[in-house]
């Protein structure tokens, strides 16, 4: 059993504080998932929170023992599938949404921005950063799970709903055209 499905076993099974160890584990994951789709943070942290509600409201939909018919795999994948599906609503009802105030917009780009720079220390990594997100969105969301959150293909193409073939596709096309922006020596290529 992975740790995720030990800390949500020993939740159910009445341990407080193994929530604790499940938000404090995978809320920065799932958090900066999400804003890949939804480019805005503080809409991403309370997506987040929302993930995480679900496992509150309905504990039964994930079966740590897979031993009903519910979800069967990690906590993670689970956590990131909720993640895809509350980020899309959320794109959906933003389009039915008004305009945002230029004042919010800029102070949603400088709290990004304070994100970033916290998160993104080195100056090669946010050539990277800003390289993947020239990428269409569904290469941009494969690098992102097979490269940073350290999914295997399967699982990506699983919370994705893709193939497998469809994900190696996505990642040798994101691959190519990052190797053309960037080069192959990390240098950007003007």
């Amino acid at each position: 059993m992975e740790q995720g499905a030990a800390y949500y076993r020993r939740w159910l099974d009445g341990d407080e504080y193994a929530f604790n160890e499940i938000i404090e584990a995978y809320r920065n994951p799932v958090t900066f998932f999400i804003q890949r789709y939804v480019h805005d943070i503080c809409a991403a942290e309370d997506i987040a929170v929302d993930v995480f509600m679900e496992l509150v409201v309905h504990p039964k939909r994930y079966d740590p023992d897979e031993t009903s018919g519910k979800y069967r795999g990690s906590l993670k994948t689970y956590l990131f599938m909720l993640a895809r599906s509350r980020a899309l609503d959320f794109l959906r009802k933003r389009k039915r949404a008004r305009a945002v105030p230029l004042e919010e917009a800029e102070q949603t780009l400088a709290d990004e921005t304070d994100l970033e720079e916290q998160t993104i220390r080195s100056e090669q990594k946010r050539q990277l950063n800003e390289a993947i997100k020239t990428l269409p969105e569904d290469q941009q969301i494969a690098v992102h799970l097979v490269y940073f959150e350290q999914y295997s293909y399967e699982e990506a193409a699983a919370i994705m709903r893709k193939s497998r073939k469809q994900v190696d596709n996505l990642l040798y096309r994101a691959k190519s055209a990052l190797r053309n922006l960037i080069g192959k020596d990390g240098e950007t290529v003007q």
